[in-house]
C-alpha cells in the first residue's frame, strides 16, 4: 500500500467507482457539501464518478441524482445496474435453491433475515434490527412476511442481520463453504451479511460499470471500507480504502484516505482533479 499518490497513476484515472456506506455518505447517511462539490469538480476536469452498493436500487436514486451522475450505477453489489434514470441494464439474482439454502442457514444460526426481490424489502418483522437504518438506506419499509419462499425464483439479495458481530462472520465463512461456488457471499457492514448471485460481487461489477461508461478498468478507480469492496479494490486500477477501514481492506488497497466522517473521497477526487491541473499546466 502506497504512502502517496503518484502523480501519473492520478491523471491516468478517468473513472471513480464510489461504495456507499461508510464511504462517500457519512455515518447518518447524509452528503456533505464538500463532497457534492468535490464530485462536480472532478466531472468538470473530465473525470466520471459512479456509485456501487450492496443497497437495493431504491436506496441509490436519491444520491444519484444529488450528486448529479451520469451513466450507469450498482446496485445489490454491482449484480443489478441501471440508468440514472432509472432503467435496468442487467440484473443477476440468486439460483432460488441458493436463496432458500441461505434463508434456512441463518435461521438455524437464529440471525435474523430479510430477503430483497420484486424491488421489494422483505422481512418478518415491523421492528426488524437496525430497521430504521434499512428504511433510511434503501427509502423503502419492509414488506412483512413469514414465508420467503414465493419469492426465491426472483431473490436478489438475502440478508442476515446481527449485531453478535463473531456470528455474522461465522455465517459468512459457514454459507461461504456452502455456497461459493454460485453465491457471493460477504459482509456489507459488520451486522450485515449479504447473500447475492456469483456475478454479483464488486469485483465483477466494478467491470461491468467500466464497460457501461466506456472507461478501461486500468483508468478506474473503486473506493470502499469494508470486506465486501475488497474485490474492487483489488480489480480495479487502482484501489482506496477509506481511513476508517480494517486493515484488510488497507491491504488490498493502494492508497488510504481519509475515513467517511473526514470527506475522504472528497479529498481523493480533489487530489485527482489537482494532478490532473498540473499536469495540463505542464505541458
Amino acid at each position: 500500500m502506497a504512502d502517496t499518490l503518484d502523480p501519473a497513476l492520478a491523471r491516468s484515472i478517468r473513472l471513480v467507482i464510489c461504495d456507499i456506506d461508510g464511504t462517500i455518505v457519512r455515518d447518518d447517511k447524509t452528503l456533505s457539501e464538500a463532497t457534492v462539490a468535490a464530485v462536480a469538480e472532478a466531472r468538470e476536469a473530465g473525470i466520471s464518478v459512479t456509485l456501487i452498493s450492496a443497497r437495493p436500487a431504491s436506496g441509490l436514486g436519491q444520491i444519484v441524482r444529488d450528486l448529479g451522475i451520469a451513466g450507469a450505477v450498482g446496485a445489490f453489489n454491482g449484480g443489478t445496474l441501471f440508468t440514472a434514470g432509472g432503467e435496468v441494464i442487467e440484473a443477476h439474482r440468486l439460483d432460488p435453491a441458493d436463496a432458500r439454502a441461505a434463508v434456512e442457514r441463518l435461521d438455524a444460526a437464529g440471525v435474523p433475515v430479510w430477503v430483497f426481490a420484486d424491488g421489494l424489502w422483505l422481512a418478518r418483522s415491523e421492528d426488524a434490527l437496525h430497521g430504521d437504518r434499512e428504511r433510511k438506506a434503501a427509502r423503502l419499509d419492509p414488506t412483512i412476511v413469514q414465508d420467503f419462499s414465493p419469492w426465491y425464483d426472483r431473490t436478489d439479495k438475502v440478508v442476515g442481520v446481527s449485531d453478535d458481530h463473531p456470528l455474522v462472520e461465522r455465517m459468512e465463512r459457514e454459507i461461504a463453504r456452502l455456497l461459493g461456488g454460485s453465491a457471493n457471499v460477504v459482509r456489507s457492514q459488520l451486522y450485515f451479511l449479504d447473500v447475492t448471485a456469483k456475478a454479483a460481487n464488486k469485483g465483477d461489477g466494478a467491470a461491468f460499470l467500466a464497460k457501461a461508461h466506456g472507461v478501461p478498468l486500468s483508468e478506474t478507480a473503486a473506493v470502499g471500507d469494508m470486506p465486501n469492496d475488497i474485490p474492487m479494490l483489488e480489480r480495479a486500477g487502482f484501489g482506496v480504502a477509506m481511513g476508517q477501514a480494517d486493515a484488510a481492506v488497507r491491504a488490498a488497497a493502494g492508497y488510504v484516505t481519509a475515513s467517511n466522517e473526514e470527506d475522504g473521497v472528497a479529498r481523493f477526487l480533489k487530489r485527482l482533479v489537482d494532478a490532473r491541473r498540473a499536469g495540463a499546466s505542464a505541458t
